[in-house]
């Protein structure tokens, strides 16, 4: 065999991700928070780069000071030194002080040492309550056990209890427990009017009433069925966790801004995409000028580079928003039931479906709902969320697993207490209705919708 160099001309069509395509399907895939930041960084790398701002703004200094001139400041300033010229107050006019819009809520651990200062004299009492507030959790639980923070304080271990005996008292009731069963021991100890079987069926058999085991109480304390219920019901409106009614995790609040709203207006629905998820640019007129007058061959390479680039990233955003409009335009088309009737309207969708609508590739779908919100009259949903498996009914209908959802919630809410459906009876309802779906598939969407089986429904 014969080897060699040989030139050959060959035409070959390869797919190149350049950098600004690949910038293209960054800013695409980026939620609005992450757009926002990746905006930021960029403008104040690229000098050519400007925000959109609605208010005036003035090409130089000069524009600016000669507006200014126009105003007679002495004489604006001489009107207001009369005091003839004061114009009358309206005494029926309300006055609002800017200090009552403040929101500032005690924390739990405020709250706590607040009451401990007009509660103990005691200096020794006073810095062992402020060690157990310190060790109490954002629950309201004490972490930490009682002979280690005597341990550590170097005191007797019942002047530690003391302490905690009086902390308990506090506000909200059932701070300072060390379990759930003393936190609702401590509750039902100030309610006088309590069945006073509440307090053994709390010490004994708080795991029986979470499995409805009402039966086996009943037996064993030898009362009626009827009287567990009652107490069952009365223990149910306690609090298991006393401090989370503070502030403490307020910073856990997460607030979402939606990338596009669905407004229904003169019977018809339209699409309004939101501005400050994918903010406007423009290009700065002075960069701009000086482009056109500079004739120094470094800077206007310099400027043209940026030029370029700014450009780039303005048409990504602009195709960003039109991408997000037709995906949101798409989803809209398919799914009008829900809009109409809700979760019992929401039809199976796949990302290819709305790919082949809207003609774009099902990654690029795929992009553009991943952290998207859209503000509906039905709520705020994720995109992704439009976008779910389902079934064919028996009339050739196809319903999604949402939609099969919602049925099954109803069903229960309107159930008999006394008699719950269990999983198989729910799937024989759904059959009669046209909906093939096995008694696990009842018991894998019950689970999801945070619904417990029907032992542990059932009220006596």
């Amino acid at each position: 065999m014969k080897l060699g160099y040989n030139l050959a001309l060959e035409q070959v069509q390869k797919l190149i991700m350049t950098p600004e395509l690949r910038q293209a399907i960054q800013l695409l895939q980026f939620n609005s928070q992450e757009l926002n930041e990746y905006l930021k960084e960029r403008i104040e790398e690229n000098p050519m780069l400007d925000p959109v701002n609605d208010e005036l703004e003035y090409e130089n200094i000069d524009n600016y000071s000669s507006e200014k001139d126009e105003i007679d400041w002495k004489e604006y300033i001489d009107k207001y030194d009369d005091v003839g010229y004061m114009p009358q107050k309206d005494k029926n006019a309300k006055e609002y002080n800017y200090e009552n819009f403040i929101g500032y809520s005690l924390s739990l651990r405020e709250n706590l040492l607040f009451q401990l200062n007009v509660s103990v004299v005691n200096e020794e009492d006073l810095r062992i309550g402020e060690i157990i507030i310190e060790n109490i959790d954002k629950n309201g639980y004490l972490i930490s056990d009682i002979n280690q923070i005597a341990m550590d304080l170097n005191v007797e271990v019942q002047k530690v209890e003391n302490v905690l005996s009086i902390i308990q008292t506090f506000d909200p009731v059932g701070i300072g427990s060390r379990n759930l069963e003393e936190c609702l021991l401590i509750q039902i100890n100030n309610d006088k009017s309590r069945n006073p079987n509440a307090d053994k069926i709390i010490k004994k058999y708080l795991k029986d009433l979470a499995n409805n085991r009402l039966s086996k109480i009943a037996k064993e304390l030898n009362i009626e069925l009827k009287e567990v219920q009652e107490i069952y019901d009365y223990i149910k409106t306690l609090e298991p966790k006393p401090g989370r009614c503070f502030s403490d995790n307020s910073d856990n609040v997460k607030y979402i801004i939606p990338d596009a709203t669905i407004e229904f207006v003169d019977g018809e629905y339209i699409i309004l995409l939101n501005d400050v998820t994918a903010p406007r640019l423009n290009i700065n007129k002075f960069y701009r000028e000086m482009l056109r007058k500079e004739n120094e061959s470094e800077a206007t390479e310099f400027l043209n580079e940026k030029l370029n680039s700014a450009l780039w990233i303005i048409r990504s955003i602009e195709q960003r928003r039109m991408t997000i409009y037709n995906v949101v335009k798409s989803i809209l088309k398919f799914q009008m039931n829900f809009f109409e009737i809700g979760e019992k309207g929401l039809k199976p969708l796949t990302l290819k479906e709305v790919a082949e609508d809207i003609n774009m590739h099902e990654s690029t779908v795929s992009r553009a709902t991943n952290g998207k919100y859209v503000q509906t009259p039905r709520g705020l949903y994720e995109l992704k969320y439009f976008f779910c498996s389902g079934i064919s009914t028996n009339q050739g209908e196809d319903i999604s697993s949402t939609s099969i959802k919602a049925i099954i919630k109803e069903i229960i809410e309107g159930e008999d207490p006394s008699k719950p459906y269990s999983d198989q009876k729910i799937s024989n309802i759904l059959k009669k209705r046209g909906i093939n779906i096995s008694r696990r598939t009842v018991a894998k969407y019950r689970d999801e919708l945070k619904i417990s089986s029907s032992s542990v429904r059932k009220r006596y």
